[in-house]
């Protein structure tokens, strides 16, 4: 229980603040400690990003592309240009005659492709197949399908999920069996060879490879038949929409709870053969006269209209890519398109409106068949009713050329040899002018490159300095919570920048760290493979600062250090990246980011980072220690306040007892007289 002053009359509660004031001084010390080691600790942080950017920057300049830069130059552009890349030798190449450029094969349709009326490229193609010159699509009648298999375990057999009734196409030879991208040469009889995968009617595949686990088979295959997925209607509705499109009239066969019907054109009729709804064959949209209930269960089995085509072209080292294509018969020329150019056919195709005739053209120049055609179409849709049968490609050649005195080819007209990129413009005989490709340093690319470094170098030590040389306000104590309670943010603003002004100076970590790196730039290199005359920065054009303050910051003697990329670039680039055993052997850049990586060591040692526990480095330890130190005099205040108000507390008691003595005695005395 506590008496706050009722029968003293004092202001209890003030004076135990008052008290207390004093006793938390030694606790406020503790806290300023605190503050004062957590700033530090994000001042070696701040010093550590930025050697650690550094250090970033003393990793690319230890790469030997910042000392290569090359510069090609063409004596006629108009004819042959070039570029290099810092893997280019300093050479020379003649280009003396360039026979014939590369170009990509094409195909055009020897005729127009539409018959009396045009056609429309975005229409389904079985809708305006009559719309063709040749309507010989060679369409067939069944269902256009896709699986893909996850192989679980290894092994040789696998089966396709169809459907009861449902039977695989196996006389279609445009089936297609991919594992993981690899195309499989697909048999229907006999025993499969490596390479080969037989499938049956059934849907069962076997490979002559064991495929592994985790590995993708994806099948286009053909069926006799489609049957949609059983549905069950969630609400009631007139309108049911088939999986597939251009459905073959009279193939129709509807189970609706039960009840069967059939297509006859475009109408559907129930089993006696009355109309009760209507179905768009193109779509496979139907809509029934009378709403059918909800919850009733929908089947449906019927054949769609499709056709197949296939293109064949050849790779890089002259084998054969086959693409095969199965078209609904609701897909338009303009959707065929598009899958024929993001296949792996390797060609564009294109349907021109105003000629009325398609192009296929190789994705790549050059002539990657020795022996025939670089595009091969196949299938009666492209062969008879694009018109591609009798086309006579055009292109696929090879560019040949003579350089260095050796007659040479290449597939493209753009090609690198030793670094160095080439592009043919225009063919000319031996009898022209030659045209010469000099591959040269590109010394002010060089010198940009250690310019940019020497830059970010004393960007870097420049701010270091600035810190380990602040000045200590030891008088600016971290203010307590009662103090910024007094003082405007502006005056609590300035005293903290004072109060953190100087917690790293003349820190033996970064102080120590500067001078190494100091010597890093001074030392000279003896490494056998640097010209003596470039052992040392100084002799290149770079010198450090002579004012100490600077804190070892570099000058660039710009017309010296161009003179020596100039005269042995070599050398140069050894003196900034050769290694060794020895600090003396090793390149500048070699020696300078084992230093910077030595530093950033120390300081995580005493600051950590911020993934970091405190009991992982120096100033975290502290940081527990005052927190234990803390919470015990946080304790211990606790207990010297309860003391001083049982203190008061006593006080308060033995005044009242008194008053009511006196009171007492006064009553007696006064009562007697």
């Amino acid at each position: 229980m506590r008496i706050g002053g009722l029968a003293s009359g004092m202001d209890i509660d003030q004076l135990v603040k008052d008290l207390m004031k004093a006793e938390r001084m030694p606790l406020d010390k503790l806290y300023q400690k605190k503050q004062i080691l957590e700033w530090q600790r994000d001042d070696y942080r701040e010093m550590n990003s930025l050697l650690l950017a550094l250090r970033n920057e003393v990793f690319n300049m230890k790469l030997s592309s910042k000392y290569r830069a090359r510069t090609a130059v063409s004596s006629n552009e108009a004819k042959v240009t070039a570029t290099a890349t810092s893997a280019a030798s300093t050479a020379s190449y003649t280009i003396t005659e360039v026979k014939q450029l590369a170009t990509a094969a094409t195909k055009v349709s020897t005729a127009t492709v539409s018959g009396g009326t045009k056609i429309d490229p975005s229409k389904g193609l079985y809708e305006i197949k009559d719309n063709f010159a040749d309507s010989t699509f060679n369409w067939k009648q069944g269902s256009v399908e896709s699986q893909t298999i996850s192989v679980a375990a290894d092994g040789t057999n696998f089966s396709l999920s169809l459907k009861a009734g449902v039977n695989v196409d196996i006389s279609n030879t445009d089936i297609v069996v991919k594992v993981d991208g690899k195309a499989y040469n697909v048999i229907t009889t006999g025993t499969p060879n490596t390479g080969e995968v037989k499938i049956d009617s059934s849907g069962n595949l076997t490979f002559g490879d064991t495929i592994k686990a985790g590995q993708t088979i994806a099948v286009d295959y053909y069926t006799d038949v489609r049957k949609d997925d059983d549905k069950t209607l969630s609400t009631a509705t007139k309108e049911i929409q088939l999986q597939k499109g251009s459905i073959v009239d009279g193939s129709l066969t509807l189970d609706i709870d039960g009840t069967i019907y059939s297509n006859v054109g475009n109408e559907i009729r129930d089993g006696s053969n009355n109309k009760v709804g209507t179905i768009d064959l193109a779509t496979g949209k139907i809509t029934m006269d009378n709403e059918i209930a909800a919850g009733a269960v929908i089947k449906a089995t019927y054949k769609q209209n499709y056709f197949t085509f296939g293109i064949t072209t050849y790779d890089s080292s002259g084998q054969a890519v086959t693409e095969k294509f199965g078209v609904q018969g609701n897909e338009s020329l303009n959707t065929v398109i598009n899958r024929v150019n993001n296949s792996k056919a390797g060609v564009t195709m294109f349907y021109d409106s105003f000629s009325d005739k398609v192009t296929l053209t190789r994705k790549e120049a050059g002539n990657f068949n020795q022996s025939g055609d670089e595009i091969i179409t196949s299938g009666e849709f492209l062969n008879t009713v694009l018109k591609f049968g009798s086309a006579v490609e055009q292109g696929g050649q090879n560019a040949k050329f003579t350089i260095n005195g050796l007659e040479t080819e290449r597939t493209s007209n753009t090609f690198t040899m030793s670094g160095v990129t080439f592009t043919l413009k225009d063919t000319f005989s031996a009898s022209d002018p030659s045209v010469s490709i000099s591959i040269s340093n590109n010394t002010e690319a060089v010198f940009e490159n250690i310019k940019n470094f020497i830059d970010k170098y004393n960007e870097t030590i420049d701010k270091i300095q600035k810190k380990i040389s602040e000045e200590r306000y030891r008088d600016y104590l971290p203010l307590t919570d009662e103090q910024k309670e007094a003082m405007s943010e502006k005056q609590i603003e300035l005293w903290e920048e004072k109060a953190k002004s100087g917690l790293l100076r003349r820190d033996p970590i970064l102080s120590s760290g500067l001078s190494q790196m100091r010597l890093n730039f001074y030392d000279p290199v003896t490494n056998s493979s640097i010209n003596p005359k470039y052992k040392q920065l100084a002799s290149i054009g770079i010198t450090t600062s002579s004012n100490y303050f600077d804190g070892g910051k570099l000058i660039i003697d710009e017309a010296k250090l161009k003179a020596a990329i100039e005269e042995d670039p070599e050398s140069v680039e050894k003196l900034f990246t050769s290694s060794g055993t020895t600090d003396s052997e090793k390149g500048i850049m070699n020696r300078l980011y084992d230093t910077i990586d030595s530093i950033m060591k120390k300081i995580y040692e005493r600051a950590g980072k911020e993934t970091w526990t405190n009991g992982q480095f120096t100033i975290g330890k502290n940081l527990l220690d005052l927190d234990r130190r803390i919470d015990a005099f946080e304790d211990r205040l606790i207990e010297i306040e309860d003391r001083y108000w049982r203190q008061f507390t006593a006080m308060e008691k033995a005044i009242n007892q008194y008053n009511s003595q006196a009171m007492y005695l006064m009553n007696f005395f006064g009562g007697g007289m």
